[in-house]
């Protein structure tokens, strides 16, 4: 079995709170989970210690049988010292595409030109 720890959404719409939970990973989000191991309330503030609740000694139990934390709860465990951390793929979303490129050398190039052609 396939064993993840995910969030599971709670709360109404534009208020979420999540639900930290081992479950098998072919269960839908927030159906049928195995074990609630914590909350998430991202409405609180960035320093609140009530914005991320773990029963730690749980989380290292399901980590110890196999169960793989997904990419937002990996980032939770890391700030709480349970795993180390990991460095992370930049998918390079922010750097131009191919075409944007080309425009900006022939920007430049036309600049190069109209100042050499000042001068």
């Amino acid at each position: 079995m396939a064993m993840k720890i995910r969030l599971a959404r709670g709360g109404s719409k534009k208020r979420p709170h999540y639900a930290i939970v081992a479950s098998d990973s072919r269960m839908p989000r927030d159906g049928r989970f195995i074990e609630k191991l914590g909350t998430y309330n991202p409405l609180l503030a960035k320093d609140s210690e009530d914005r991320v609740k773990m029963n730690v000694e749980r989380v290292k139990y399901w980590l110890g049988e196999g169960a793989q934390p997904t990419d937002r709860v990996a980032r939770f465990l890391e700030a709480a010292g349970v795993t180390e951390k990991t460095e992370r793929k930049n998918m390079k979303k922010a750097e131009p595409g191919n075409k944007a490129k080309a425009r900006a050398e022939e920007r430049a190039k036309k600049a190069a030109a109209a100042t050499a052609d000042a001068e």
